[in-house]
């Protein structure tokens, strides 16, 4: 069996989260759930929030798949309990995890959006209080990464909360890809830079999930959902070449950042335009100094789930010190529960030393980590 460390997996919010953990006079303005004729859904802040959909298919055929909004009970349990979900995972030889939130937003965007900052606070502090307390708490040691959430109105906040949960043991940030999207100020100006302190002098990394900063996207009004979903890694690119010639890295070299689902096999045609372009309009655009590509192959990291061609021909134009390896669960990407059988049709011809950097151990040395020991009854025979 390969040992796995997933590097992007989703947790379904259980119902009682905030309420279990905010001030009570935050507890009806904090997301709950609520019944809406056959359904449970969302509610925070007076509005309804998203459903679950397509966010919580695992177990499902793709038949049964759909955008509309989902009770908990159809759910398989794993989505939403740490206690089922470590079944699910240490079964499938997936002995780390780092986990977004869902109704949060992947990087906690929905607490912008609340006026109330001492609300949006709480309900930050509540989520992260929850990833230590009950989330990390419902497996073995190791198996779940704490990864943490920050407020995104407030550099120097957001820094305190870093700190905070540093202490406690976070090892990942969930942050936006690219914040433009939220009328906040860009990753050029030094706005940011408690953030970025606060993560190097921690040693935390930083995990970007496609889908929190590409905005831009719009195809024909008819084209179904697979569309958006199909082209998502625009999304990453877009970050990678951005943060690749900003001042971010240049100024806190020793930042981690992690992009989630944005896949490996477009990496080295963008590092090779990146490089040209950087290079041919230097003497205007007055950026000179380290490449793209060295910023690349010092500071970032990206996730694969199914990309075979990628994997056998481009693995090390790449770097295999970049690639990670990711289960996507709940999602409709997962390949659970036959993550072994997907992993083996992928990696059972790459060495042995390639294999296991890319499936788990880039993963420990970057997160500076330790997987669970996989239990007796799920070690066999790869």
């Amino acid at each position: 069996m390969y040992k796995l460390f997933s590097v992007d997996d989703h947790i379904l919010e259980p119902p009682t989260l905030w309420q279990d953990r905010v001030p009570a006079k935050y507890r009806e303005l904090a997301p709950h759930v609520v019944r809406d004729g056959d359904h449970e859904v969302w509610a925070y802040n007076g509005t309804r929030g998203h459903s679950t959909g397509l966010f919580a298919v695992a177990g499902k055929k793709p038949e049964e798949w759909n955008s509309e909004p989902k009770n908990y009970l159809d759910m398989v349990k794993g989505c939403y309990d740490p206690k089922q979900r470590a079944i699910d995972f240490l079964s499938n030889g997936v002995c780390a995890s780092v986990s977004f939130p869902t109704q949060a937003g992947f990087s906690g965007e929905l607490f912008l959006g609340f006026q109330d900052r001492d609300l949006a606070s709480a309900c930050i502090e509540a989520y992260n209080d929850f990833i230590f307390d009950e989330w990390c708490a419902g497996g073995p040691k190791g198996l779940f990464v704490p990864t943490i959430l920050t407020k995104l109105w407030d550099p120097e906040a957001a820094a305190k909360e870093i700190y905070r949960c540093a202490a406690r043991g976070a090892r990942a940030l969930s942050f936006p890809e690219n914040v433009l999207r939220f009328g906040l100020p860009s990753y050029w100006t030094d706005h940011w830079d408690p953030v970025w302190r606060a993560c190097e002098e921690t040693d935390i990394a930083i995990c970007m999930h496609i889908g929190t900063g590409f905005d831009a996207m719009r195809t024909a009004v008819e084209a179904p959902s697979t569309i958006p979903i199909a082209l998502g890694n625009i999304g990453a690119q877009m970050a990678m070449v951005d943060f690749s010639m900003s001042p971010v890295c240049r100024r806190f070299p020793k930042l981690k950042l992690v992009f989630s689902e944005g896949g490996i096999g477009w990496i080295p045609a963008a590092l090779e335009r990146a490089d040209r372009q950087f290079t041919r309009h230097a003497p205007w655009t007055k950026l000179t100094g380290i490449l793209p590509s060295e910023i690349f192959a010092r500071n970032m990291y990206f996730c694969m789930i199914y990309e075979p061609v990628a994997l056998h021909q481009l693995r090390h134009t790449v770097g295999i010190d970049r690639i990670f390896w990711e289960l996507d669960y709940p999602h409709a990407d997962t390949p659970w529960p036959d993550a072994q059988s997907e992993v083996a049709e992928q990696f059972d011809d790459i060495p042995g030393d390639e294999a296991d950097a890319i499936l788990w151990k880039n993963a420990e040395r970057v997160f500076n980590w330790t997987c669970a020991e996989l239990p007796r009854e799920y070690q066999k025979a790869a």
